[in-house]
């Protein structure tokens, strides 16, 4: 076959075969458009205000993110306005003084009072809330009634905590709102500047929470954005704004177990198997040996036991009689340098013993009575306790 003919034939059946399938594809398969939301990925991923930053940003605000107040390496302008979203009551005090006094210049500072706690009895608000002049805390569930112009009202800080002022506190606030008992929103005068106490700013936030509803759309609604710009509304476009998101980096534990498990799931696996194999039988535990006895006491038992047996009971009694007159020659020297009757006889006057009794104590017992062994032993070693 010629290979133009070889050709030919291939082109043919190539048209043959895919127009038929062409148009079967286009009958039975339909274009969709599927818009899937991705999770956010940089600073998005962990700032909570990123996205009230970069609205800020667009409208031509100096725009400055940081994740924990600090204010030594912060140059706060007199104008410009920091958002703490940051628990307020870990603040020291030093510090809580410090960014009142920058407030006092003319600046303006939105804090939020500290998240829901399990016992809200033993909570502290912090040393910043109490120099305002924020009284008491108070955890409700119930929402507040929010509405803009004509639209439809919305539920605000829900589940937040609340928060009443004392005395001092109510004279210098320029705008309130809450309920009869206690408020959910605060504007405070504090020198040139002003404070906005909030029950939360879970408004301010750009992460979307689909399932709560537009009250967890955060900025994506766009009346948290009315809000959030009414609360701005003092130095805004004067002075830069300081978001503190109070971000937390993840530990080094969590990094490792939810994205190092690529590298430690199979080494896991892997040690496993090879406890498994290394691993002795199972069934029931098996007794301990028994371990060999090493107390002197006992080689010392053994040993006057193996002497009697043989036959050699006076090398024990010799035994006991040098521990004796060693005591004797510490205690009384003048006894023990006599011999025989004498030394009896001083030794019965130091004792205060029948002199006979000492004697019998003093005479080598005959080799084969172990009784008499016994109790000369015995004497010895009661005449020698009592030097």
């Amino acid at each position: 076959m010629s290979p133009r003919l070889f050709w030919s034939l291939l082109l043919g059946l190539l048209v043959l075969l895919g127009v038929p399938l062409t148009i079967l594809y286009l009958r039975t398969h339909e274009r969709v458009t599927e818009t899937l939301t991705l999770p956010p990925q940089g600073e998005a991923g962990y700032n909570p205000l990123y996205v009230l930053g970069q609205a800020l940003r667009a409208d031509g605000i100096d725009v400055h993110s940081r994740p924990r107040l600090e204010l030594q390496q912060m140059t706060l302008a007199p104008d410009d306005t920091v958002v703490l979203l940051q628990d307020s009551s870990e603040l020291p005090a030093p510090t809580a003084r410090q960014l009142l006094d920058w407030v006092g210049r003319g600046g303006h500072l939105l804090v939020r009072t500290p998240p829901p706690a399990e016992d809200d009895a033993s909570s502290t608000q912090g040393p910043l809330l109490d120099q305002l002049g924020v009284d008491s805390l108070f955890q409700r569930s119930e929402c507040q009634p929010f509405q803009i112009d004509e639209g439809l009202p919305r539920n605000e800080f829900c589940g937040s905590r609340r928060f009443t002022l004392g005395f001092a506190a109510r004279a210098q606030a320029e705008r309130r709102w809450g309920g009869d008992r206690d408020l959910v929103f605060a504007r405070l005068q504090h020198g040139q500047g002003r404070v906005s106490v909030l029950a939360d700013m879970e408004f301010m936030r750009g992460d979307l929470d689909r399932d709560a509803g537009p009250a967890g759309a955060g900025l994506h609604d766009p009346a948290h954005r009315d809000l959030a710009r009414y609360l701005l509304d003092p130095n805004y476009g004067k002075g830069a704004v300081w978001l503190i998101y109070a971000s937390r980096p993840p530990s080094l534990w969590s990094r490792v177990f939810y994205q190092g498990w690529p590298l430690w799931a199979p080494l896991l696996l892997a040690l496993l198997g090879w406890l498994w194999a290394r691993a002795q039988r199972f069934g029931s535990v098996l007794p301990s040996p028994v371990l060999e006895r090493r107390s002197l006491l006992e080689h010392v038992r053994a040993s006057g036991e193996l002497l009697l047996r043989f036959g050699h009971g006076t090398r024990l009694y010799d035994a006991v009689l040098a521990l004796f007159l060693h005591r004797l020659r510490l205690r009384a020297p003048l006894a023990a340098a006599l011999e025989g009757a004498p030394r009896e006889q001083a030794i019965a006057a130091l004792l205060k013993w029948p002199q006979g009794r000492v004697a019998s104590a003093l005479t080598p017992p005959p080799p084969h009575d172990t009784s008499a062994l016994r109790e000369r032993i015995r004497l010895l070693l009661q005449m020698r306790s009592l030097l």
